[in-house]
């Protein structure tokens, strides 16, 4: 089966700079795409970055200019580098991606989620 698990996540003051990971394990033929959310607790879980196997790549408003998503397709990894953090970037980010594995089986697959803590 093919998986995805988020790293990268920690503490970092306001105005700096985190990198989260998102690798895909498993027998994998094609990344379609790779999503990042976050979700506060009470709070609908958001999209806040995305990107194709292409490159293409979007991102919501609230992160534009400050978020940047990449694709390593020689190590199946998603990217999200994030600068200028704000407090409300507080989150547990997830990654989801639209994955193909050699079987030829599509699926989407949640990782299980890394937290990231913007303090004042």
């Amino acid at each position: 089966q093919v998986q995805v698990a988020e790293s990268g996540g920690g503490l970092v003051q306001v105005g700096g700079s985190l990198r989260l990971s998102c690798a895909a394990s498993g027998s994998i033929w094609v990344i379609n795409s790779v999503d990042w959310y976050r979700q506060v607790p009470g709070k609908q879980r958001e999209l806040v970055a995305g990107i194709t196997g292409g490159g293409s790549t979007n991102y919501a408003d609230s992160v534009k200019g400050r978020f940047t998503i990449s694709l390593d397709n020689a190590k199946n990894t998603v990217y999200l580098q994030m600068s200028s953090l704000k407090p409300e970037d507080t989150a547990v980010y997830y990654c989801n991606g639209d994955l193909v594995a050699t079987t030829g089986y599509r699926s989407r697959s949640w990782g299980p989620g890394t937290q990231v803590t913007v303090s004042s």
